[in-house]
């Protein structure tokens, strides 16, 4: 079950305002990348339901880094339904994030004070999300739905909007300054981040260093 509450998910996030996110089927492989994120300064990671092995490896990884790491914040994404949702969350998630907003996920997080963050592309499902209780909405596929000027056309009338963008976040501060600039909260990094180059070449080094870097490139944008 989740150890770390919806608040200080939440706030995590808010603080360091980026989420790395990846699959992989190998549970040494997703340790070294967990480990990796986490020594360039991304505490919080989102590990995608995306595959066979995810629920196995997920679990695992859990309970791996509850002993080596407990300041590691580990949550489950790709979750579309309520019942997977409450699967992952018996195997250790700390909070869930979906590419589409459910009603049924919504409930069950309030329930257990576990953080969700809903996919949204208008400003009709942020503000529906927002109404279930969405403290932060995932905008999602960032690029496709307007990129950087979505974000900013949606603070505009709703400042209060905590908008997140993954999908089309490069790993460059060109990238990560427009779109926190134009308004996002944080930004949610997969393979732009966690390359395929990275995995086969086991350079986690370079990934901490990358991390890092994104990390700085944030608070800089931030201002």
């Amino acid at each position: 079950m989740a150890h770390v509450m919806r608040l200080d998910v939440y706030n995590q996030l808010l603080a360091t305002g980026l989420l790395p996110l990846f699959y992989h089927d190998d549970l040494d492989v997703a340790v070294d990348v967990v480990a990796a994120c986490a020594a360039g300064g991304a505490k919080l990671i989102e590990f995608t339901n995306r595959g066979s092995m995810a629920y196995p490896v997920f679990v695992d990884l859990a309970r791996h880094f509850a002993k080596a790491d407990p300041a590691v914040i580990l949550g489950i994404g790709s979750i579309q339904d309520a019942p997977t949702a409450a699967l992952f969350i018996a195997g250790g998630a700390n909070f869930i994030v979906g590419p589409n907003f459910n009603l049924e996920i919504a409930r069950l997080c309030n329930r257990r004070k576990i953080a969700y963050l809903p996919g949204c592309a208008t400003e009709t499902e942020i503000a529906t999300a927002e109404e279930a209780g969405a403290e932060i909405c995932k905008i999602f596929p960032g690029e496709s739905v307007g990129g950087p000027g979505f974000i900013k056309a949606a603070m505009a009338p709703c400042p209060w909007h905590r908008l997140m963008p993954t999908g089309g976040v490069d790993a460059t501060e060109a990238s990560i300054a427009t779109w926190i600039k134009a308004g996002a909260a944080a930004v949610g990094m997969g393979s732009k981040l966690i390359s395929a180059h990275v995995i086969h070449d086991r350079d986690f080094d370079s990934l901490a260093r990358k991390t890092a870097q994104c990390l700085a490139w944030v608070q800089a944008a931030r201002g």
